[in-house]
């Protein structure tokens, strides 16, 4: 397939912005192209000419903040979200809501009666991959003025829509002696797994934070950790606001250091991970690595700058081969990391102009069949440009050619292959195997704050925020674009 349009200003109609179109097919092959050295011509060849609207889908005078992945319910029909009206607002946020795609119908699914400026706030919602669940991000229950939200008081909380039952995914414990399997800080950024078992999330420790007040060679590093649903940690203390019983194994996969050594692969934060792959990745040596999942992490490199690189650690195929590793980690160490989890760096971007991944904040994405993971980085010209890294290593390979620089997060689609991203407002989309980038929605000069670009579960339609309104009484709205009836020959 191949995307066209016309770079005027889009014809405004009742319900959204009539784009046109040209052209779009469906002869492609999966997969990045090769790096060059020059941007690619963008240019159009095709002659059928197609409309596609945008569409609003909310109005109200408040906050509907979509996450930037995982924000399709499962059948496509639903979007999760919360009513933040800005990025930071976690902590003051009391609502999680469901929104009917076709109806443009909110219901609200869980909200918290003891809501304050300081906590204890919900956010960041995600949609299980086949089951009629969410999972988000949840204060403690006992935030006030001296306990305020914070990256190391929160917790995943997964609710059942259909039962309406809410459940703590981690078990959480700050006493000593700290249960095996559990946490004892603040976990966010949750992502399912293809098949829904596993969740990965990245991680903030409290019982560090607190020692590091105290001890300068102590730091609270983020790290990136994943719950198992198919066991639980049992809290070995008393039960209270801070310390819980929850429904999940929590492990950490990413080892993590105060001081990494200039040069090394040590690193001193990991972060905006992905799973790899619907069903994982194959090796080189021809074996299926069932479970894996790539993060950023930051590095010294030998000159003693901080870069960012990316990273794998590969999974055991059972969890039993992961439990029975696990241990509570200590009042000046995390929890360790089970042997049988396999980190590995994948990029060594020093050699390169402008070395290290670059851009707006980013989370990899990873291509279906798990040979590519993608993330941001500069090209030779400084722009920055979306490029890719097999999760066995290896060279480095730029999928897109663009003159200007991504100002969003980008999305990849179910079948890996349009990349979505936006700059000075306007959507664009790559074709990943050609690495031809085409506009395909002018924002309006009402509209700005383009963000969190989603892509359907098992079609071609995106929703994305966009804030809406005088500046001074802005809001994030949800908006829909539909581009399935545009491709030929599914």
């Amino acid at each position: 397939m191949t995307f066209h349009s016309k770079h005027s200003s889009a014809n405004s109609t009742a319900n959204g912005i009539c784009l046109i179109l040209l052209g779009l097919g469906l002869q492609l092959v999966t997969g990045a192209c090769q790096s060059k050295e020059t941007n690619m011509n963008t240019e159009s060849d095709s002659n059928t000419l197609l409309e596609i609207e945008e569409l609003q889908l909310t109005n109200e005078a408040k906050g509907h903040f979509l996450n930037q992945r995982q924000a399709f319910s499962p059948d496509d029909r639903l979007l999760v979200l919360d009513n933040r009206n800005d990025d930071s607002k976690i902590g003051e946020n009391a609502f999680i809501q469901v929104l009917d795609i076709k109806k443009k119908e909110l219901k609200t699914v869980y909200h918290l009666d003891n809501q304050s400026q300081f906590g204890p706030g919900v956010g960041a919602v995600s949609f299980h991959p086949s089951e009629q669940k969410i999972v988000f991000i949840h204060g403690l229950k006992d935030a006030n003025q001296n306990k305020p939200y914070d990256l190391i008081r929160r917790f995943g909380m997964e609710l059942n829509l259909d039962s309406g039952k809410a459940t703590p995914l981690e078990t959480r414990d700050v006493v000593e002696p700290y249960t095996p399997g559990s946490l004892r800080g603040g976990s966010h950024a949750y992502s399912y797994s293809a098949d829904g078992h596993w969740i990965s999330y990245t991680y903030n420790d409290e019982v560090l934070a607190h020692q590091a007040t105290q001890d300068s060679t102590i730091q609270d590093l983020r790290t990136v950790g994943v719950f198992w649903n198919g066991n639980h940690a049992k809290l070995q203390g008393t039960t209270d606001a801070a310390n819980f019983q929850g429904t999940s194994l929590a492990f950490l996969i990413a080892e993590v250091t105060p001081q990494p050594k200039a040069g090394s692969d040590e690193i001193k934060k990991a972060y905006e991970e992905c799973w790899v792959g619907v069903t994982g990745y194959r090796k080189s040596n021809g074996n299926s690595q069932q479970r894996a999942v790539a993060y950023l992490g930051d590095v010294v490199n030998e000159a003693g700058e901080l870069v960012t690189e990316v990273f794998i650690s590969d999974l055991p195929n059972t969890a039993q081969e992961i439990e029975k590793y696990l241990d509570g980690g200590s009042k000046t160490h995390l929890p360790s990391i089970p042997p049988t989890i396999k980190q590995r760096r994948l990029t060594y971007t020093s050699e390169s102009k402008y070395p290290g991944v670059f851009g707006p904040r980013q989370w990899l994405r990873s291509s279906p069949d798990g040979s590519a993971i993608y993330f941001y980085k500069r090209d030779i010209h400084g722009i920055v440009q979306v490029f890719s890294i097999a999760p066995t290593g290896g060279e480095i390979k730029q999928v897109t050619f663009n003159s200007f620089s991504p100002e969003t997060s980008f999305a990849l689609s179910f079948d890996g292959k349009y990349l979505a991203y936006g700059a000075s407002e306007n959507i664009y989309i790559t074709d990943v195997s050609k690495g031809i980038t085409h506009l395909i929605l002018e924002a309006k000069s009402s509209q700005t704050q383009l963000s969190n670009i989603n892509w359907s579960n098992s079609g071609y339609q995106l929703a994305y925020n966009r804030k809406v309104g005088a500046s001074d009484e802005s809001y994030y709205q949800v908006f829909f674009l539909d581009l399935s009836k545009s491709f030929k020959n599914r």
